[in-house]
């Protein structure tokens, strides 16, 4: 066992052992482990690693009974080690282990007893089951609050997972990206495992896997429904957390990254010593052929490395001072991520891991964009929040990264972290004041409709600035976390206690309305309001300018039972029910969706790609957008402050900015979309000339069969009665 020095200082003075392998020069780029012919054609592998106050790095290469070979990488530049290994082939599982001194208290936690991973390994074998011997200090040390500081020798090789020599040399000659316009999308956030686990089309050995997604079954629904492109919750290679293996769980999302350019190889059917990478190929080929874009969910912010009392698995070992962020006495770390570690992307080789992941995964991997998880973490400086930060500077400069789909969820756990609406052009933002507004008008909860009038039609207060667009704003009423849409209307409580936090963890602030009853129940009142209501928000979301995302299973309406926080749920409660469609009612809510996103398809006044400006372009007055209250009378600024829970919205076809492809101006239908909350019915007067002489009805929430009213004309300048809690949605006539 280590022992412990007294002023928590240990130096580690031990060589490498000399070479088993021959090791040649190579070259110090790129970063990573490529295959390639060497000097003279011979065929090997070439090993960099950016190791920046290291004193030793040996590269540790494993056979198929796990024996280990050392080679002492001895060439170094500008703070990269490097070498090429004659015959080191495809396949091949590798490691490092890094020499240099033990000195938490000035960040200094080098310990060549613990394998690495490579930051820049493009697969990855094995699973990390963190028993103590990955901790690079003595986990169980007595004292806990020194812990962090009593280096542990014992190695931790046979325990951790193994990097992957991987050689593709796929060139996407045959891949047809679909580029779907911003302002054309509909994004669909789903998890590789749990959509495909439960999908009875799928072969059973493909489902939860990259080979599930890409099968016809999982793809016909996608098509069906109409969305354009999938948004993959984290599929770079995680671990789970130790807190969760203790209790029986597993991670179940894959926020914990640990690996930015391997495929997570637990969601591989083809096998782990390289074949997932073109597995996931086949899924992204098999996507556009489709017409579907892949977007990433991408945790760049921290690693699964945690903070002083977690595991040595890869950057820790490496250089923990030049790769995280930490406090002033350097042995504790800056967590802005609420994970325990937060990346220093300010420092130039963590920009550079970065910006080379994001256009491997671009270049080499076929993916369309990317939504950044915690992008305000990514976006500070020294300490603030910098919207001129090396990180945003470099993508917006970028030849790839600045042409592909960049999402950001604009807010961190840190001070001034909240930036919704600050991202410069060229990026998107997932718009949690849509999700508010939206949940808050349908339980009646809003002091008037200002702010939904807001949300409706773009955001224009949050995104009218610096050439951003309507679309700059990702709208949704559900996300990942949180309720599902079914949750949001049959739960007022989080009910967590699966998670085994006694019910502490996930957000207390869900703004949802049980519509009577906490729970399930076979009341048939309740029943019938909740589906409602699921189509009041499903018809919202997709008639409101900007970027609609749906959550996988809103549409069929799954359920977690009440768990705002189904992380570490790797089971039923995580998985997608696609029994639900045999149920005439859910199958009549995915019925609905698909009708909406076609309809928004069809009609670009639905899709605009520039913000409204409520002035009238021609002498009837008829203006691009127009807000009505129940007596038919345009709002006045009396009105926006009343109490009010019924809201009319116009849409000019007429006046939709932009040329089509052809150089014509584009015109379209004219809609008048009634959103009622109240309870109770009212009479709503459809204004008459010159905005319309008659309506027909084209959606009507109170309706159970997909929202159905065909055929119906309804006269201008009449009252209608509006059921309580309803959409009625109304093309212009003529």
């Amino acid at each position: 066992m280590p022992e412990q020095q007294p002023a928590g200082v240990r130096e580690v003075r031990e060589r490498p052992r000399p070479p088993g392998v021959p090791v040649r020069p190579g070259s110090p780029s790129p970063l990573g482990a490529r295959f390639r012919p060497g000097a003279e054609g011979v065929a090997g592998t070439n090993f960099a690693l950016w190791a920046g106050g290291a004193e030793a790095v040996e590269l540790c290469l494993f056979d198929a009974d796990g024996r280990e070979t050392r080679a002492a990488l001895t060439e170094l530049t500008h703070e990269i080690w490097h070498g090429f290994v004659p015959g080191v082939m495809p396949g091949q599982r590798y490691g490092y282990r890094v020499h240099g001194r033990w000195d938490p208290w000035t960040g200094a936690r080098w310990n060549p007893a613990k394998l690495l991973l490579d930051p820049y390994a493009r697969a990855v074998d094995g699973d990390f089951t963190l028993p103590p011997e990955v901790y690079g200090h003595v986990r169980d040390w007595p004292e806990e609050e020194v812990a962090d500081t009593v280096r542990d020798d014992r190695d931790s090789a046979p325990y951790v997972p193994k990097g992957v020599v991987v050689h593709d040399d796929d060139d996407w000659a045959d891949d047809r990206r679909p580029k779907t316009p911003w302002a054309d999308s509909v994004i669909y956030e789903l998890h590789v495992r749990g959509f495909t686990k439960l999908h009875p089309g799928i072969p059973e050995e493909l489902r939860g896997t990259y080979a599930g997604l890409a099968h016809p079954a999982a793809i016909e629904h996608l098509v069906s429904l109409g969305v354009t492109a999938v948004e993959l919750l984290p599929v770079h290679q995680f671990a789970h957390e130790d807190h969760l293996l203790r209790r029986g769980l597993t991670n179940h999302w894959g926020y914990n990254s640990i690996g930015y350019f391997a495929p997570h190889a637990g969601y591989a059917a083809t096998g782990t010593a390289g074949q997932q990478v073109g597995e996931f190929k086949r899924m992204v080929r098999a996507l556009h052929a489709a017409g579907i874009e892949v977007i990433l969910d991408v945790v760049y912010n921290h690693t699964a490395e945690g903070g002083g009392l977690g595991p040595t698995l890869s950057l820790k070992g490496i250089d923990n001072r030049g790769y995280y962020r930490l406090q002033d006495d350097a042995r504790h770390y800056t967590d802005y991520t609420g994970c325990g570690n937060t990346l220093h992307v300010v420092q130039p080789q963590v920009l550079r891991l970065i910006t080379d992941s994001l256009r491997y995964w671009v270049t080499e991997m076929g993916v369309d964009g990317f939504r950044f998880d915690l992008a305000a973490a990514l976006a500070r400086s020294m300490h603030d929040v910098d919207m001129l930060s090396p990180f945003l500077a470099v993508i917006a400069q970028d030849p790839v990264l600045r042409r592909v789909k960049l999402i950001a969820e604009p807010w961190d756990v840190g001070a001034g972290g909240y930036q919704v609406g600050a991202f410069p052009p060229l990026w998107t933002e997932w718009n949690d004041r849509y999700r508010n507004t939206v949940r808050d008008f349908w339980r009646h909860a809003l002091p008037d409709v200002r702010e939904m009038g807001y949300r409706l039609s773009g955001s224009s207060d949050l995104y009218a600035w610096g050439g951003r667009r309507p679309y700059a704003s990702v709208n949704f009423v559900t996300a990942h976390d949180g309720f599902t849409l079914r949750d949001l209307v049959s739960y007022e409580r989080k009910h967590n206690e699966a998670n085994g936090e006694a019910n502490r963890d996930g957000t207390d602030d869900n703004r949802s309305w049980n519509c009577g009853t906490e729970g399930e129940t076979d009341d048939p009142e309740i029943l019938t309001l909740r589906r409602r209501q699921l189509r009041n928000l499903l018809t919202t979301l997709l008639l409101s300018t900007g970027v609609p995302m749906l959550v996988a299973g809103d549409e069929l309406g799954r359920t977690q039972g009440g768990n705002n926080n189904a992380y570490c749920q790797d089971n039923e409660t995580g998985w997608l029910d696609w029994s639900l469609l045999a149920d005439p009612g859910w199958r009549a809510l995915y019925g609905l969706t698909a009708r909406l996103i076609a309809l928004r398809h069809r009609h670009p006044v639905l899709r605009r790609r520039a913000f409204f400006s409520g002035r009238s372009h021609s002498a009837d007055g008829l203006r691009d957008l127009a807000w009505f209250t129940a007596r038919g009378t345009e709002m006045t600024e009396a009105d926006w402050y009343a109490p009010a829970a019924t809201l009319g919205m116009y849409l000019s076809g007429r006046d939709i900015p932009g040329r089509d492809a052809d150089g014509a101006p584009i015109l379209d239908d004219s809609f008048l979309a009634v959103l009622h909350a109240g309870a109770d019915p009212v009479e709503f007067v459809l204004p008459g000339p010159p905005w319309a002489a008659s309506y027909e009805v084209v959606v009507d929430t109170s309706r159970e069969e997909q929202g159905a009213a065909p055929g119906v004309i309804l006269p201008a300048g009449v009252g209608v009665e509006v059921p309580g809690r309803a959409v009625l949605l109304l093309r212009v006539a003529g």
